[in-house]
């Protein structure tokens, strides 16, 4: 069923993309937006490790600096048939943990040191399965093409714009001022548009995530107890984050930010009350 939502809304996001380029420059104006957004987001898609594990100045853990977990780590990625990704630590007291890297042979499974100290070996395992689902269930490669598209009609909106100011209008002259206002309302709600899409698909491979990482620790209910602490810390000493750190947000198992006001309508995860009920129904 998640599977099936990604898909939609995937589906959804080409078809506003198809949609605003066909209403203002045809095929031609779609497709050259399409080839900017990508290369723009293949870039970021092919370097994200590199980017976010500088960012953060984390370190590879040697197997001698914590054998225990490199041990937890190489059992998990057998049982989901994965190879084993690298391992970094993230200095940083906020209890956290995410995934990154191109594909699962270039992958990478960040901690900080936080959650090393707040969880027991149970909820660790959680967490780390539930890491190697997003790379098991290629999320980066979702979300870097969600991204893509969400990029490309944003701008075609912009191009429409300007094409607007400086091109005498779109296609129908005749509406005057109505076309003027259209084009304006487009500029404004077609990228905060796909961006709920975009969202929509971050929050529901969460959920996939987290019901893959049951099924490969065999323990949602570790799982489920590791969430509720990490948000429980989380809320109760958030990070100060810089626009620059928030934009990372998306790729931690728990938001580690203060949830302002716009981070609350455009969550990129579910509610932690909703993630934990659905992972203590499991068997």
């Amino acid at each position: 069923m998640i599977k099936l939502k990604t898909t939609l809304f995937l589906a959804g996001l080409t078809a506003l993309v198809l949609g605003v380029g066909y209403y203002f420059g045809g095929q031609q104006g779609a497709f050259i937006a399409l080839i900017i957004s990508a290369v723009m987001n293949l870039g970021s898609y092919w370097f994200s490790d590199k980017i976010v594990l500088a960012m953060y100045r984390a370190k590879e853990i040697a197997p001698k600096d914590n054998l225990r977990f490199h041990t937890i780590i190489e059992e998990l990625a057998q049982k989901a048939k994965l190879p084993k990704p690298k391992l970094y630590l993230v200095d940083l007291s906020v209890p956290n943990a995410f995934a990154t890297g191109r594909n699962e042979h270039h992958a990478v499974v960040a901690v900080t040191s936080g959650i090393l100290k707040l969880l027991n070996e149970e909820e660790l395992r959680g967490v780390l399965a539930h890491e190697l689902s997003h790379i098991k269930n290629k999320d980066i490669l979702i979300s870097s093409i969600a991204a893509t598209l969400a990029g490309a009609i944003s701008y075609l909106a912009q191009m429409a714009y300007f094409a607007g100011m400086f091109g005498g209008g779109s296609r129908d002259d005749s509406r005057g001022g109505g076309n003027a206002l259209g084009m304006i309302a487009l500029l404004i709600l077609t990228p905060i548009i796909a961006t709920l899409l975009h969202l929509a698909i971050s929050r529901s491979r969460e959920y996939l995530a987290d019901e893959t990482g049951a099924d490969i620790s065999n323990d949602p209910k570790s799982l489920a107890s590791a969430l509720k602490k990490l948000h429980s810390y989380s809320r109760a000493h958030p990070l100060a984050g810089e626009p620059k750190y928030e934009a990372t947000a998306h790729l931690f198992i728990v938001n580690p930010f203060k949830p302002s006001f716009l981070m609350s309508l455009f969550s990129t995860h579910p509610p932690m009350e909703e993630r934990v009920k659905r992972l203590e129904a499991l068997k």
